[in-house]
């Protein structure tokens, strides 16, 4: 019978809790897997969001993304009270170099984002965020020595053939997809070099962008190119929420990631580039058969992908040597 801890020191027997009551690591799984559902949804639509907007230049979008998620990012930051983060890493050059550098690949990565999303290309951003969890363990065995195991091996092969076939058969490398992957892989590494939440990191990062956001929009503004308080209100408040939509997800993604382990989180990331996909269908984007190929190979290479990470986790420690 499972027996859970208490702070006394003593233990309580699971069949006495009441019915109403869940212990503590069951919550947390509980609240972590909604959480981490809300996070990769919210991921999951967000090409619908930047389709509502799709009249506005890309770049006008991105500054504003940038400008309204520093509030947004704030008032998070303030109920969660994690300003101590922030000045920490304002104070410590090393760690603010790192960030700044990191701003500029997440600032890329969302502009290629939104500028594919606005010309129909909604398919190659789903491919894209499904090659990433592969092009971040080549990253591993390029950067940090890791080896591949057959499983991890077989999967990257897949990737490779389905990128191929779609390359081969529009002609064209789909580099939306790769400059996706390996943008925001780079991204992950720089960040692994920060010891900072994902929270207080997004608001640094959008903090050191803003005097560029704020200088597009001016630019906008000045030459009459502005869609923001143009005369459209219900627009001009889908670019305010270009902030909650940035700030919200990764918030959820946080309280997630604290409370779940890497495999559970692992396989929910995959949601996002799913319902990206059936966001493409809806707005009716051509799929071509070369597209079910290399989908289909990606899919099955993330199958091989996820099985593996399954069984690393469930592998039993190593013995440790006598006197060790």
């Amino acid at each position: 019978m499972t027996v859970f801890p208490i702070k006394n020191g003593q233990n309580t027997r699971s069949d006495s809790i009441g019915p109403t009551q869940l212990p503590k690591q069951t919550s947390d799984i509980r609240d972590g897997v909604i959480a981490g559902l809300i996070a990769y949804v919210i991921w999951g639509f967000l090409p619908a969001y930047f389709k509502v907007v799709g009249s506005v230049d890309p770049v006008e979008v991105l500054s504003h993304r940038i400008m309204w998620a520093v509030p947004f990012g704030a008032l998070i930051l303030f109920a969660r009270r994690q300003w101590s983060e922030v000045r920490r890493a304002l104070t410590h050059r090393q760690m603010l170099g790192w960030l700044s550098l990191s701003s500029l690949f997440i600032a890329l990565n969302w502009l290629v984002y939104i500028w594919a999303i606005q010309d129909e290309r909604i398919f190659e951003t789903s491919l894209g965020y499904y090659i990433n969890p592969l092009t971040n363990t080549l990253s591993g065995i390029l950067l940090f020595g890791e080896r591949l195991r057959w499983l991890q091996k077989l999967a990257v092969v897949l990737a490779a053939i389905g990128v191929l076939v779609l390359t081969v058969s529009a002609g064209e490398v789909p580099w939306v997809a790769l400059f996706l992957a390996i943008s925001f892989t780079v991204y992950a590494v720089i960040r692994k070099k920060v010891v900072i939440g994902g929270m207080p990191g997004l608001f640094i990062e959008t903090l050191l962008l803003l005097p560029f956001a704020f200088a597009w929009f001016m630019w906008f503004k000045a030459s009459g190119q502005a869609a923001f308080a143009s005369g459209d209100v219900g627009l001009t408040t889908w670019l305010i929420m270009a902030g909650p939509v940035t700030a919200v997800p990764l918030l959820f993604f946080a309280l997630a990631a604290r409370r779940l382990p890497l495999t559970t989180i692992g396989f929910m990331q995959f949601l996002a580039p799913t319902l990206q996909f059936c966001v493409g269908i809806y707005y009716g984007e051509h799929l071509t058969t070369a597209h079910l190929i290399c989908f289909g190979c990606i899919w099955v290479a993330v199958a091989f992908f996820s099985i593996d990470a399954v069984r690393a986790t469930r592998k039993p420690p190593q013995p440790q040597p006598a006197g060790a």
